[in-house]
């Protein structure tokens, strides 16, 4: 259940059913409405501006439409109280026994409490971190996999029909250099001095194992090859030997994608992927011949003073037009973009969200014209930029590491901190800003640690649910007799204000999801965290509030099924982050 939609329906109902609105003939639009918690819990439960949004509309003053809406609640029983505040707003506070049977709703509903229609099953597909395979991934990789894996849980949560993708950039001049990197590492493991690594060439460690198999599987035949067979070898063979030493990356960052799309299988059967969509652009009259004007300042990509094959972004929102087949008739990286994005449409995505790294902003516009060109304006297009993490160790920049050659790497991240730490901690700040990760403060055990205090408070749940059933053996806790249970014990104000804060879940799932905005879980559920972690503590003063009553078994259960909802609700929101929901910390 969705509180705040439900009175929204209710708000609108009761407009209508003012004297000033009966007074007006005509829909009424609702587009501005807002009903949402209010900033000061002291202010109520709710909050709306139908009257300060409506009143203009209906010719009336704010506040006289706002006691009008008021009036219409007299008598409900879930509304304790109305107020009328400042110019027009209107403040709900609501009943306790309306709380009550709301946590009735979150524990019969488990971990599903939240769980939306909002998608209505409409396809989207999120595509996010596709590194090249040319290495290991770095850090800057890893916010970028994370941001856009939770996202895809947290859409898919709220009902979208979801595909997490990683486009392989497999193709192109950087894979010539990675396979001429594991020529170089193949003739290292037949016993030749290489020396030291030659500019131009990937100089990692992780190029060692492959050049072993390349001479464990070919010997010196490698050598005696025409290049051009030799590299014919050697790239898929360095690419498949990549992608499992990324794949196994981000398996432990607990990513996985649905679905890898081959860049090269753009240019398969003379690049019949390319030309059809250079085709359907030409067909839809996007692309004509013609030279772009010369370059002010930096050069725009592939700018040629020659005749090319153009598309005309311009018309589409573009800055300027981008080329598709360059004046030697090869096609441009620009064209292998305009391919994968028809083919994402071909496969029913009504949208697409790309998450990119920060130092991507001037593909933005670009992409965009190509998704209003390639699906006539019927697709959404959304790019997500992730901004830089600088790490560090006690507030010092940490150093290179030498499996890489020259970055971080997001194994060593990882392996250094826990998953759970690197997850959350990608996602407790906005992902439009940069994020200071420090490896010594992810790691302590304080409520200065997000992650560490969200987990704390399931494992705090998980440890009231052993104690109570020490206390009385023969509880039942199953959900079905805990949602029946009398809640009427739970009449404290701390108790109503953690129900408060579950109900508003749902709502923070929707807006989340429909806000593109993953960081918003980890938010909601850190203040979630700090006020059970704030009644708990006042147990301790008030031996009354405590979850488990040794000399009351009825108010045990009640606070038992408040617990139980707690757990959840947190479970459910750490399963979005890609978190571990601890029965217990150690």
């Amino acid at each position: 259940m969705n509180v705040f939609k439900d009175f929204e329906d209710r708000i609108k109902q009761a407009v209508q059913a003012t004297d000033i609105a009966k007074e007006k003939s005509g829909e009424l639009n609702f587009e501005r409405l807002a009903v949402e918690p209010p900033r000061d819990p002291a202010h109520g439960d709710i909050s709306t501006n139908a009257a300060m949004v409506l009143a203009k509309p209906l010719g009336t003053n704010p506040r006289v439409l706002a006691e009008q809406i008021a009036a219409q609640f007299e008598g409900d029983p879930d509304v304790a109280e109305t107020a009328v505040a400042g110019p027009g707003f209107l403040n709900f506070r609501l009943t306790p026994e309306f709380w009550r049977k709301l946590l009735s709703t979150v524990i019969t509903e488990g971990v599903d409490f939240g769980r939306s229609d909002l998608g209505a099953g409409r396809k989207v597909n999120v595509e996010y971190v596709s590194a090249n395979p040319t290495g290991p991934m770095h850090v800057g990789h890893c916010r970028g996999a994370v941001v856009g894996d939770a996202l895809a849980n947290l859409m898919g949560f709220a009902g979208f029909d979801v595909t997490k993708e990683y486009y392989v950039n497999d193709a192109g001049s950087q894979i010539d250099v990675l396979a001429n990197s594991a020529y170089l590492r193949y003739r290292q493991a037949l016993g030749e001095e290489i020396g030291e690594i030659p500019a131009g060439l990937y100089p990692g460690d992780y190029l060692i194992p492959v050049g072993q198999a390349l001479a464990t599987e070919f010997g010196l035949a490698l050598k005696e090859m025409p290049e051009v067979d030799r590299m014919a070898l050697i790239r898929p063979r360095t690419i498949d030997a990549m992608m499992a030493m990324i794949r196994d990356d981000l398996k432990a960052l607990n990513v996985e994608h649905d679905v890898f799309f081959s860049e090269r299988s753009l240019h398969a059967d003379g690049a019949k992927a390319i030309r059809q969509a250079i085709n359907d652009l030409t067909f839809k009259g996007h692309v004509y011949k013609g030279k772009l004007p010369p370059p002010k300042g930096q050069a725009p990509e592939e700018w040629e003073d020659r005749e090319q094959t153009l598309f005309r972004s311009t018309d589409v929102g573009d800055d300027i037009d981008r080329p598709l087949i360059k004046s030697d008739g090869s096609y441009t990286y620009f064209a292998a973009d305009v391919a994968y994005f028809r083919d994402k449409f071909e496969r029913g995505y009504s949208e697409m969200i790309y998450v990119l790294g920060a130092d991507h902003g001037g593909y933005i516009k670009r992409l965009e014209a190509v998704a209003k060109a390639v699906s006539a304006g019927e697709a959404k297009l959304t790019v997500l930029l992730c901004q830089l993490v600088k790490i560090f160790r006690n507030g010092e920049p940490v150093r290179m590491s030498k499996r890489s050659g020259d970055f971080i790497t997001l194994r060593d991240v990882v392996d250094e901190v826990g998953r759970d730490s690197v997850r959350f901690m990608m996602l407790y700040r906005k992902s439009s800003e940069t994020l200071d990760f420090d490896f010594a403060k992810v790691t302590e055990q304080s409520k200065d640690n997000p992650v560490f205090y969200v987990q704390y408070a399931h494992a705090r749940c998980a440890s009231v649910m052993r104690q109570a059933l020490e206390v009385f053996p023969d509880l039942d806790l199953s959900p079905g007799a805990l949602a029946q249970v009398d809640m009427s014990d739970l009449s404290h104000e701390s108790e109503l204000a953690l129900i408060a804060r579950l109900g508003e879940y749902p709502r923070m799932i929707e807006a989340a999801a429909s806000g593109q905005e993953p960081h918003r879980v980890a938010f909601y559920l850190y203040d979630l965290a700090s006020l059970l972690h704030t009644h708990w503590n006042r147990g301790r003063d008030e031996p009354g509030l405590r979850f488990v009553n040794d000399k009351n078994r009825q108010s045990t259960l009640a606070r038992l099924g408040l617990v139980y909802a707690i757990a959840s609700v947190l479970k459910s929101g750490l399963t979005i982050t890609g978190t571990d929901a601890p029965e217990e910390m150690r």
